[in-house]
């Protein structure tokens, strides 16, 4: 079943991606496996995933820490990177897609040393303007911030940008969000030419996310079905 609604879901971005123009080969997909047991990473890994995102330290540490086969395929922290997670971040995770403070940078590179290879961050953006979520609130931060880690932070390389769209039913609301985003990313492109990733679109708007220009998609539920209930599992 994950085998085929993966198929699914990259004929879909194929769809996208050809409505816009664009090559799909230039779309990566994630899924994000969070409140999903280790059982469901396996199913994935041997249906041909290779990319996977979860949003908290702890539940990824004991996920996929200690995995024989770490190896084989990416993991990306997608969520808010609290600074005392670094140094268990540092560890784990090729990408931490979620920086929108100095402080958290600069306690996510103490905690790396002196890599041999630079561990690759997205700077992520607050598009929507919700109170609520984290990220930089203006392009303007966005670009202070890539220059502040660029110039002082050699263990981190910014290899882009990341938004999560708000929760509404306005498609054209979604596709503002994703064009303000492209728009910084192109605008972080002229800065460093090596800047290659744009990480924006989920479950429920990743074919608009497409056809604005997202390189990697975020994908849990359309992938995996609805969440585990950890309530469920509670006894009685």
């Amino acid at each position: 079943m994950l085998a085929r609604r993966l198929e699914e879901v990259q004929a879909r971005v194929v769809a996208a991606a050809e409505r816009a123009g664009r090559d799909p080969a230039q779309v990566r997909t994630m899924v994000v496996t969070k409140t999903h047991p280790r059982a469901v990473v396996d199913q994935l890994l041997a249906a041909g995933a290779r990319l996977f995102g979860e949003n908290r330290v702890q539940e990824a540490t004991q996920k996929y820490g200690g995995d024989p086969g770490r190896a084989d395929y990416e993991l990306h922290l997608i969520g808010h990177l609290q600074r005392n997670k670094a140094t268990a971040a540092a560890g784990l995770f090729d990408a931490v897609q979620s920086i929108d403070k100095l402080a958290t940078a600069t306690a996510l590179a103490r905690a790396l040393g002196t890599p041999a290879t630079p561990i690759r961050v997205l700077l992520e953006l607050n598009s929507s303007g919700e109170v609520q979520k984290h990220g930089c609130r203006s392009l303007e931060e966005l670009l202070e911030l890539q220059q502040q880690i660029g110039g002082e932070l050699p263990a981190l390389r910014v290899a882009g940008v990341m938004t999560m769209a708000p929760y509404t039913e306005d498609r054209e609301r979604i596709r503002a969000c994703f064009r303000h985003t492209r728009e910084a990313f192109e605008r972080m492109r002229i800065r460093d030419a090596t800047i290659d990733t744009l990480s924006m679109g989920m479950s429920g708007d990743f074919e608009l996310a497409v056809e604005e220009g997202a390189t990697l998609l975020r994908l849990g539920t359309v992938v995996l079905g609805p969440r585990p209930d950890p309530a469920a599992a509670q006894p009685s």
